[in-house]
């Protein structure tokens, strides 16, 4: 697919150079290609032909009337020597003269060539026509819009090259009136292995250094003299205007286009509009050189614009050893913001957290165990697992349930096994054994929570949910079942609510702006629309349906069925994901059932 979107891209920039295309006579393309090289001919015939300069057709008209003379000329002399020839032979060349000398010549002929042409143009017309809406349909089907996909393509190559870089990064804040301010200036080295050094240069936290070098995070702060300790995974907080995450935003992002070029930092770049599915509108400016990202400017929002520049960076330029070693500074005191004791193996932590754990999984193809951890407070046990590949980390985590199982109401219903689970991506809420780290609201970290007779237990990681699944079942022994993409029959409301899709766009930018997030929760969603059935006029005070009063039925990620509990004019409500079907989309009420 990849290749025959490559290739139609290079065959219709030939044509638009004049060029015939190399492919044109390659006879080992696809018959799907061939299709949609002969339909991208088709339409290039709408497109006037192009002259050379100006006066070029006053030339072509003196050329063809000099030929025409010349041809009479020829066909006398031809004439005068065919004359003792047979009469079928006279007659031949006769035509053949003839033929040359209306060449150019208006008569009779060309009477009927103006009928016989209006015919052929309508012809042509209606295969046009035809042809363009083949073309348009079988893109649509076959080829995301060409010049996006060119763009997508050139940048993911480009950063799949990147094993590391160093850069300096501006940060510029632009106010409703016009006035910049400096908001940061900040020195950074990153690799694929997770790992940076960030030291900040200028700004309200001037001097801080933040470092992750997977196994441990920290952060010194000269002001106070003191070095935090943070969890090395899941870092909750890495740095703005990573490469690799701006490159998977434009990836998924709804639509691409080409805006215009400048110069940035002294290097010649294409400027883009950026336009996610349902979220405000930025520009990115993209090296033509390197294809990756310089700059970043968001939508004004807040009546506040930022901008985000690399002034400097350099790739493939390898972090320092020396900046990765974990040192406290001479005077300097440690505090240790989560507190976790790492122990040798199983039996010290069964000591430490008084039940004895699932044993850890050892042999496994893609991931080997790295350390095992309690932590002291809630007494729960962490296996770390890293990917033989040194990009990906999970951790599974059991301790003892303080409660009886609930899954937060914006997770995904699941089963591991016969128990109810809790599947989020990216995890969005921390309950039992997850409130043991932070990992709520990291936007690579996704989570599968279950429960098990009196034990509590999730797997955690940057994987994806697939890989997190087959973890489970390695550890466990227990299927992951997700629940199905569509239950139509399920989902037929008894009463149908209509919606205005201009006004849930313009939600969708405000949550996205950080107003009214209670509509990322479909049970919120769900508490408003019952109480505005019971107040239609407005409400004062608290809702009449409180928030316990609603429960979660089913939950895919892009559907959901609420359930009302206590009396009320609603029994179930049912919502979905209708701008956009991921952890940021906003829940839309679609219909309802009467009690």
């Amino acid at each position: 697919m990849i290749n025959n979107i490559k290739r139609i891209s290079d065959y219709i920039d030939r044509l638009n150079i004049e060029q015939q295309p190399l492919e044109h006579e390659n006879m080992h393309s696809s018959r799907r290609f061939k299709m949609l090289s002969k339909t991208v001919r088709l339409v290039r015939t709408l497109k006037e032909p192009t002259l050379p300069e100006d006066g070029f057709p006053k030339r072509l008209a003196a050329s063809i009337a000099a030929h025409g003379s010349k041809a009479s000329e020829v066909c006398s002399k031809q004439e005068e020597k065919q004359r003792g020839s047979a009469e079928g032979e006279t007659l031949k060349t006769s035509q053949v003269c003839c033929k040359q000398k209306d060449y150019g010549r208006e008569g009779v002929t060309g009477q009927i060539s103006k009928k016989s042409a209006v015919q052929m143009r309508r012809k042509i017309a209606g295969t046009a026509i035809a042809a363009i809406l083949m073309l348009v349909f079988a893109l649509s089907l076959a080829i995301p819009p060409i010049a996006r996909t060119n763009i997508v393509l050139a940048m993911e190559r480009a950063i799949e090259d990147v094993q590391s870089y160093h850069g300096i990064l501006e940060i510029v804040m632009t106010n409703k009136n016009g006035e910049e301010f400096i908001q940061a200036k900040r020195e950074v080295y990153t690799d694929k292995k997770g790992r940076y050094w960030v030291k900040e240069l200028d700004g309200i936290n001037e001097g801080f250094v933040t470092v992750n070098n997977g196994e441990k995070k920290w952060q010194v702060r000269p002001d106070e003299e003191k070095v935090y300790l943070f969890e090395a995974f899941p870092d909750a907080y890495r740095f703005t205007f990573e490469l690799d995450n701006e490159v998977n935003y434009v990836k998924n992002a709804a639509k691409v286009t080409a805006c215009g070029e400048e110069t940035v930092a002294g290097r010649d770049a294409v400027i883009f509009e950026v336009s996610p599915h349902g979220g405000q509108t930025y520009k990115i400016w993209v090296d033509k050189e390197t294809k990756l990202p310089l700059q970043k400017e968001t939508s004004m929002q807040n009546a506040l614009q930022y901008k985000v520049t690399y002034t400097e960076i350099e790739l493939n330029s390898r972090i320092p050893a020396e900046v990765l070693s974990y040192r406290i500074p001479e005077g300097y005191s440690v505090v240790v913001t989560n507190p976790e004791q790492m122990v040798n193996d199983a039996e010290e932590a069964q000591m430490l957290a008084g039940f004895a754990p699932i044993a850890p999984l050892i042999n496994h193809e893609e991931y080997e165990l790295d350390g095992i951890s309690v932590a002291t407070s809630g007494k729960i046990i962490k296996f770390h697992y890293t990917s033989r590949a040194g990009q990906n980390k999970v951790i599974f985590l059991q301790g003892r349930a303080t409660d009886s199982f609930k899954a937060a109401s914006t997770a995904v219903l699941g089963k591991v096994g016969e128990n109810a689970a809790e599947i989020m991506s990216p995890l969005a809420e921390s309950y039992g054994v997850l409130s043991s780290g932070l990992y709520a609201g990291i936007t690579d970290i996704s989570s599968i929570h279950w429960q098990d007779a009196e034990y509590d237990y999730a797997v955690v990681g940057n994987a994806s949910l697939k890989e997190l699944a087959e973890f489970i079942s390695a550890i466990t022994g227990e299927s992951v079942e997700f629940p199905e993409e569509s239950r139509d029959q399920e989902f037929e409301p008894q009463v149908k609510v209509a919606v205005n899709m201009e006004i849930e766009n313009n939600e969708q930018k405000s949550v996205d702006g950080g107003h009214t997030p209670w509509r990322l929760d479909p049970v919120f969603t769900s508490q408003v629309f019952v109480s505005l059935k019971i107040f239609p006029d407005g409400m004062e005070g608290d809702y009449p349906v409180a928030y316990e009063a609603l429960e979660v039925k089913y939950n895919n990620g892009a559907r959901a069925i609420i359930e009302v509990t206590v009396e009320s004019p609603v029994r179930r409500v049912y919502l979905e994901k209708l701008i956009r079907q991921d952890s940021t989309g906003i829940w839309t009420v679609v219909g309802y059932d009467e009690n």
